[in-house]
């Protein structure tokens, strides 16, 4: 077969939707060796990026050509590529994160969209007006035309019956897994060395994920306030943020809390596993996601796990999570 990805995610995202795209990817490579891959991305700079396309030379990547294609690299992913699609006499284009390409049903390929979570719908609060806007209209297209529509838990699948009126035959739910890189135990060497880069303590409460105000890790660091003389633990968050992580930063000088908080904002995906493995607990207390990756990664890495109650943490942490 001939099987063409949206991969934008692939290359210009290093968080969950980039990860996703690239563990799945990778596994139909290893598991299905024979089939062509095409990889559709607007650009490529990241470093990263390059660095893990090196790996895989079976993936024939296709990017803008001609001058107006790379200025105008949005509309060349939203309008230009059905007919290249065409032109390749794909077999299968799968969208990977929630869109598909417009005119993708005369394309003479089939199609399948990813939908990972609606969160734009249910907590409209937290996104731009514009930007939840276009959201709409994109999610509604890739739903209506795609063939198959992946939900990646059952909160999602639910959802997309009820916001985007999606037939409930049409929807497939395939959970995600994440990096293979998490499924051993990491050497004492490989240990030492994370936690020399990174100053660990030795006892350690963790978080990772977006410090963003859905991610709610304000909360976190209240409920440690509260006990951290009933604790010998200190609490690490790993995540990127802006506003929201000024916001926790001022939280922890407040409460004089700069000796048992640390935050990281630039751990590599190959060092997170140990940062994962050396923590005693891991907590995830998000008001909602669309799968959230964090607990699987946690329970590969043997840690037990706090998260939230509702969206889909009872599928993603399983019945022995908190």
């Amino acid at each position: 077969m001939k099987i063409g990805f949206d991969a934008k995610r692939i290359f210009c995202n290093f968080r969950g939707l980039g990860n996703y795209s690239r563990t799945l990817v990778e596994g139909l490579a290893k598991y299905y060796p024979d089939n062509e891959y095409y990889l559709f991305t607007p650009e490529i700079r990241d470093e990263r990026a390059l660095t893990w396309m090196s790996r895989f030379e079976q993936f024939k990547v296709v990017t803008p050509e001609s001058h107006h294609a790379r200025a105008f690299k949005s509309v060349w992913r939203s309008f230009g590529l059905a007919d290249i699609i065409k032109s390749k006499e794909l077999d299968l284009f799968h969208g990977l994160s929630h869109e598909l390409p417009y005119s993708i049903q005369k394309s003479n390929c089939k199609s399948v969209v990813t939908i990972h979570d609606l969160i734009f719908i249910r907590y409209p609060e937290f996104f731009p007006w514009l930007d939840r806007k276009i959201y709409k209209q994109k999610f509604n297209y890739a739903v209506k035309n795609a063939d198959v529509v992946i939900a990646i838990c059952e909160q999602t699948k639910q959802d997309i019956i009820k916001f985007l009126d999606c037939p409930e035959s049409k929807i497939k739910v395939v959970y995600q897994s994440c990096n293979p890189s998490f499924y051993e135990q990491g050497n004492q060497n490989y240990l030492d060395g994370v936690k020399n880069k990174f100053n660990l303590p030795d006892q350690y409460i963790f978080y990772a994920g977006a410090l963003e105000e859905r991610k709610n890790a304000l909360s976190l660091l209240e409920a440690f306030n509260l006990i951290k003389n009933e604790v010998m633990h200190d609490l690490v968050l790993v995540g990127r943020g802006k506003s929201y992580k000024e916001k926790l930063e001022s939280y922890i000088k407040e409460n004089n809390l700069k000796e048992r908080v640390l935050i990281l904002s630039n751990v590599e995906n190959d060092e997170m596993p140990g940062v994962f493995q050396m923590a005693d607990l891991f907590v995830y207390p998000s008001h909602f996601e669309g799968w959230g990756v964090p607990i699987v990664e946690s329970l590969f890495s043997e840690v037990p796990v706090i998260t939230s109650t509702g969206s889909c943490f009872s599928e993603s942490g399983g019945p022995k999570s908190l």
